[in-house]
């Protein structure tokens, strides 16, 4: 089954009607349309079971927007298949001389998702079901399994429309997309006015426009509040690291990290934090001492009046873990709406799979997918268990870690479809493990950056995840700006248990006095809530232009630290750079294509970097290639996680990700792919095996004049 949206205006008008850039001019290349006997082949190739619609460019565009604002749409037509039998398309593809591409909903900030002759949006796949372990521990085979649209299924759980966001912008948004409810007290402080002057002298950012272009409406970014906090002067003192020791244990006691402060007087920072920022309420108070977290409150365990039920921290889960099937055309975010608004059993215990944090497609299944239950469960590959592909000579087949008889052949392809699956096939469903998750105990500290005292939070926050036990996720990032206003420092924490379990990891992280902490948010939430946390405090814009950078470092030395502070405080307003405690469960899998040293890394480092489409400021690129190159380079180990590669990345780039794996990949490409079909991807070869371009297969930009 399949839409096919056909036409092709001028590229220029698309450009000039990215949300907030008005006036922009754009070189872009002129191509023709699709051949009119090629698109009733098409059709023709697809009777019955397609429902074929021929509309105008206006929704043509709509189908082949992409959350990054400067990707310039080339492709002739796109097709919205329903099932694997968009295999057809394939062979369309193969027998004309045309390049397929496959949009999944994810980012799709590298732009190949839109670089095709055809692309092939699998938006339509949307299935969504959730099973217990058989007897035995087995499941239901994709195989055994039609897709929703023969079965009449449709998910549940869906997210609300956030009417707040979608108010904000011009064109319509994916539900998915929308994150600001995550913690409402982030979004009061992240959309209030901006903090107080800064006494310690530390300078905002300044954004730099392109001269030739105009810029309407408010930028994308909203500024940080101070509405309720009480400010005091820069402490520029270092304190000590409150050090946890091998297995999460605490080389002295959890508290003792903050039992005075320097002045000798009791100090606790849950408390000192400003008014925003108190400590965690006892479990056993009432359903509103939980925070603000909507989807908490409402869980059928807290409904109608009473107290805080104290099993809710404690419930036990029917099952060690559960089997989630869903269509290619799903993002993360539906797949976890669904399967914590349909819990197994009747303990009300929501399950789910270890993906990456909101908002991204459900391709990080195929490319890695590291997330708040990564260092717990693996990556997001390590619970895939089966997957329904097409090949690129059009067969449809189930590759998975069962071995079916006659289908030795597709060993090879299990072990390459986890790590780099979009280059050797196109998956429409699939199938992982999913894993109980009844309530978690995270949040953010947030903390003004200033290059002063930074270095000294980054060391805290490094001691303190030392020997940090699997079930801790920690993060650090420092986000520059919006424009004229405070850059920070936000501390990210997610313990997948309850407060009890989780609260010495709070006190030690917490426990830095070098600066005056902004909010302290930690609280029990719903893993779904969490989720989302990531994207609210980047405040990410679909349609800003963005790049994105990565890498898997093997330690976090002083000098990385002080190097990378330094370089921080002069990039552009819209940076954001991250370090993730990286290793626990990641280690354990070792049957995939991602190599060894990359599981065994430390942390895992990005340069997030978005930016208004009014702005030509070449810094947003090379300050992260240069953070790369000079400061982490050294402590690197090989590339990144196959699923952070993003636009221009160099063929030695993509090959270190893969590391001693890549010759074996190499080899399977050109089984699987002789002729180079799925060339629109992160593949960094040509179907001789010669390395090409970045931007032989990536679409043009916006070029300014």
């Amino acid at each position: 089954m399949a839409c096919i949206y056909h036409g092709y205006q001028s590229r220029l008008d698309a450009a000039n009607r990215r949300d907030d850039c008005r006036e922009t001019t754009t070189s872009v290349p002129t191509l023709p349309t699709l051949a009119q006997e090629y698109f009733d082949e098409l059709k023709l190739n697809i009777p019955g079971r397609f429902t074929v619609a021929v509309i105008t460019s206006m929704f043509f565009d709509e189908h082949t927007r992409l959350f990054n604002g400067n990707v310039l749409n080339t492709s002739k037509a796109v097709v919205l298949p329903l099932d694997a039998q968009m295999s057809r398309i394939i062979i369309f593809c193969k027998k004309h001389g045309l390049f397929p591409s496959v949009k999944a909903g994810g980012y799709g900030t590298g732009g190949w998702a839109i670089n095709g002759d055809i692309v092939i949006d699998l938006s339509q796949i949307q299935d969504i079901d959730i099973e217990p372990p058989q007897l035995g521990g087995g499941y239901t085979s994709l195989r055994d399994t039609a897709s929703s649209m023969s079965k009449g299924k449709a998910p549940v759980g869906e997210p609300h429309e956030d009417t707040a966001e979608q108010a904000a912008g011009n064109d319509p948004v994916p539900i998915a997309w929308f994150y600001s409810k995550a913690s409402t007290a982030i979004a009061s402080f992240l959309h209030g006015p901006p903090l107080p002057l800064d006494e310690s002298g530390e300078q905002p950012r300044r954004m730099l426009f392109h001269p030739s272009l105009t810029i309407d409406g408010p930028g994308s970014s909203t500024l940080p509040s101070a509405a309720l906090i009480t400010t005091t002067t820069t402490s520029e003192r270092e304190s000590g690291s409150g050090t946890l020791t091998s297995g999460g244990s605490s080389s002295r006691s959890p508290w003792s990290a903050f039992a005075t402060n320097s002045a000798g007087s009791s100090h606790s920072p849950i408390s000192d934090c400003g008014p925003w920022n108190v400590a965690p309420t006892p479990v056993s108070s009432r359903v509103t001492a939980w925070g603000e977290d909507v989807a908490l409150s409402s869980h059928p365990l807290l409904a109608g009046e009473g107290d805080v039920p104290p099993h809710l921290t404690r419930p036990v889960p029917p099952h060690t873990h559960a089997y989630v099937s869903f269509g290619a055309g799903v993002k993360q975010k539906e797949v976890d709406s669904f399967t914590a608004a349909n819990p197994l059993g009747d303990s009300n215990v929501p399950y789910h799979v270890p993906f990456s944090a909101h908002p991204v497609g459900a391709s990080v299944m195929l490319l890695g997918g590291f997330g708040f239950l990564s260092r717990l469960h693996g990556l997001s590959i390590d619970s895939l268990v089966e997957a329904e592909v097409v090949l690129a000579d059009g067969r449809i087949t189930i590759v998975s870690e069962k071995e079916y008889p006659g289908e030795s052949y597709f060993r090879d392809l299990w072990w390459g479809l986890r790590g780099s699956g979009t280059a050797l096939c196109i998956a429409t469903r699939y199938k992982a493990r999913a894993y109980p998750v009844p309530v978690v105990f995270a949040g953010n500290l947030i903390y003004r950056f200033h290059r002063a005292t930074a270095p000294s939070l980054l060391r805290h926050f490094r001691d303190c995840v030392k020997g940090a036990p699997r079930e801790l996720y920690a993060n650090v990032l420092l986000t520059a700006g919006p424009a004229d206003q405070d850059s920070l420092v936000v501390i990210q924490m997610c313990y997948v248990g309850p407060k009890e379990q989780g609260l010495e990891y709070l006190q030690a992280l917490s426990s830095w006095t070098g600066e005056r902490c902004l909010l302290n948010e930690v609280h029990e939430k719903t893993f779904l809530s969490q989720q989302d946390s990531v994207a609210q405090v980047l405040r990410g814009k679909r349609g800003n232009q963005w790049f994105i950078r990565s890498a898997l470092i093997s330690s976090l030395p002083d000098e990385v630290i002080n190097k990378t502070v330094l370089e921080f405080a002069d990039t552009p307003v819209g940076c954001t750079w991250l370090f993730e405690l990286a290793g626990g469960a990641i280690i354990d899998y070792e049957e995939t294509c991602v190599a060894k040293a990359q599981r065994e890394a430390a942390f895992t480092i990005a340069a997030l970097h978005q930016w208004e489409m009014g702005i030509d400021d070449p810094r947003c690129v090379t300050s992260a290639e240069e953070w790369l190159r000079e400061t982490i380079k050294p402590v690197a180990s090989g590339g990144a996680f196959p699923s952070f590669l993003g636009r221009h990345e160099v063929p030695a780039r993509v090959a270190a990700s893969f590391g001693e794996n890549w010759e074996r990949l190499v080899a399977l490409k050109k089984q699987y792919d002789p002729t180079g079909l799925f060339r629109n991807t992160f593949w960094p070869l040509d179907k001789d095996g010669a390395e090409i371009d970045p931007s032989e297969h990536e679409p043009p930009e916006v070029v300014f004049p």
